[in-house]
Parts: C-alpha cells; sequence; structure tokens
C-alpha cells in the first residue's frame, strides 16, 4: 500500500509546478479571444442564471445593480444572461445602464421553446438588454443530435443577424452527451457553452438516453490512462522511498513527455491529412 495517497501528491505537485515553465500568472479579468469567434472577454463572467435566475431575481434590484458594478469596477468585464432566466435580461440591462457599451461584453442565449418569428424574437432581445448588438448569442441548452435540423430556422436568422452585426458570434449551450457529440466539426459554432463532468451524472440527457451514472467513454479513455500511470509512480515511490517533492518532480516529467506524445500524434493527423488532400483535423488549446 502506498503511503501516498493521490491528495497528498496533488497537493505537492502544485508547488513543483510554480516552476518558470508554468509561472506565467493568469487573472480572472485577462482580456482573452474566445476560441476563433473572435470576441474578447474576461476570462472570468458574471452569470445570472443561478437556479434559473431565482439567486439573482430574490436580490432586488437595487442589491443586484450593487453586486454588477462591484464586478465591473474591479474588471470583470464579460456578462450573461438569457430569456430562459425570467426578468433578468431586464435586470442585467438597469444594472449595466450608463457604462460605455464597448466597455463590456454581452452575451444572451435564445430559448428553444420560442416559437415567433426569430427576427422580431432577436429584436426583443435587444430591446429588453437594452443593447444594439449582441457580442455572444448561443441556441439555449440544445439537448439532442438533430439539433441543427430542428432549430434550422432560428440559426439561420441569428446567422443573418451576424452579417447584419447585430450578433457578433453565434454558438450553442448544450448539458447533454448527445449534442455534446455533434460539436466537434460544427463549423456554424463560434462559440460552444458546456457543461460536463466526469462520470456523466446530471448531464440532462433525454430520457430515451441512459440517464443513470457510468462511464462516459470520451472521458474515461482519456482518464483512464492517467489514474493508472499516477498509481504506478505513488507505488514506485513506495518501493524506492521517494519524498513528495520528488514525487512531484517525476510526475511532471511524466506530463512533459505524455504532452510531447499528444503533439507528435497531432502534427501526424495533420501531415497525414495534407499527404490524403483532406481537410485539416482542428485540435482544442492546450
Amino acid at each position: 500500500m502506498s503511503r501516498y495517497s493521490r491528495r497528498v501528491f496533488l497537493t505537492a505537485a502544485a508547488g513543483a509546478l510554480a516552476a518558470p515553465a508554468f509561472a506565467a500568472k493568469r487573472s480572472a479579468t485577462d482580456w482573452v479571444t474566445l476560441g476563433n469567434s473572435g470576441v474578447k472577454v474576461t476570462r472570468l463572467a458574471f452569470g445570472t442564471g443561478t437556479f434559473g435566475g431565482r439567486v439573482q431575481r430574490e436580490l432586488g434590484q437595487a442589491e443586484f445593480t450593487r453586486l454588477v458594478r462591484y464586478a465591473y469596477e474591479r474588471g470583470i468585464r464579460f456578462f450573461e444572461t438569457a430569456d430562459s432566466y425570467a426578468g433578468m435580461p431586464i435586470m442585467l440591462a438597469n444594472a449595466l445602464q450608463g457604462l460605455p457599451r464597448d466597455s463590456y461584453r454581452l452575451m444572451t442565449k435564445y430559448k428553444r421553446s420560442e416559437n415567433g418569428d426569430p427576427k422580431l424574437t432577436i429584436d426583443r432581445y435587444r430591446r429588453d438588454l437594452n443593447s444594439e448588438y449582441f457580442d455572444i448569442m448561443l441556441m439555449h441548452g440544445v439537448r439532442n443530435a438533430d439539433w441543427t435540423d430542428t432549430y434550422k430556422r432560428v440559426l439561420d436568422q441569428i446567422s443573418e443577424s451576424k452579417v447584419q452585426k447585430i450578433v457578433h458570434a453565434h454558438g450553442a449551450s448544450c448539458h447533454g452527451l448527445q449534442p455534446l457529440r455533434t460539436f466537434p466539426g460544427n463549423k456554424w459554432l463560434d462559440v460552444a457553452l458546456l457543461r460536463v463532468n466526469h462520470d456523466g451524472a446530471r448531464m440532462d440527457n433525454l430520457r430515451d438516453d441512459v440517464r443513470q451514472k457510468g462511464e462516459v467513454p470520451e472521458v474515461y479513455g482519456h482518464i483512464k490512462p492517467w489514474r493508472l500511470s499516477l498509481d504506478h509512480l505513488l507505488e514506485k515511490a513506495a518501493a524506492e522511498g521517494m519524498d513528495a517533492a520528488q514525487i512531484a518532480q517525476a510526475w511532471k516529467e511524466k506530463c512533459a513527455a505524455k504532452q510531447d506524445e499528444l503533439d507528435a500524434k497531432k502534427l501526424q493527423a495533420v501531415l497525414d491529412a495534407q499527404a490524403a488532400g483532406e481537410e485539416l483535423p482542428v485540435f482544442g488549446s492546450r
């Protein structure tokens, strides 16, 4: 039995990973480009949908405005809301009133159950949020694999709104594996907002899909090799009497080697695609 637990190891590793190669300090108020959208946002966003906005609504307008201004004055300039968060778009507009529109970014979401004319709906969203444009508009909480067909009329109007510069970037949010599996390679998505966790619980899958907790193949297949590698290292540490600093350094080196291996595989995939005359693969950022 190893005398080192994962908790002890990870605590020690945190110190080792503070080496110069990992020393670039990031802040919640840094302005960064969100994926390939071209939209710059602060790393931390201010959300308004806790329990569908109930938590924010119960603050009342005055207290909610105080909270928004507190965040704004300290550099948080990315605010998000949705029509589904009853009343919150108007409350957020009131809280932001008087602030320069180009000093913050605004994301809203198009309600799935909205049956009216999408153009008129988007215009209503603009009035509710007191904004001529949205930095980001998402199709809210898509639930199935054929969502692009189901909501084609809405997606087409959002695309037209982008041409008209009413929307600067568009995308979708999802809570389930069925739509999530369709996201890679979808060129309509400038932005994807995901809610996932390691064991597939609370993924909002449809009722005809597996709803129990279990091994999510896409996630489990990635995590399992790392877990086995860590177990092996901890066993080796116990056998050789390694201290926490030595374990942390060994893990750091193993992670670097693993990343080199992944980078090599990505490079090979690009070379293979080029040789076959196929579209080049797109990889997520490190």
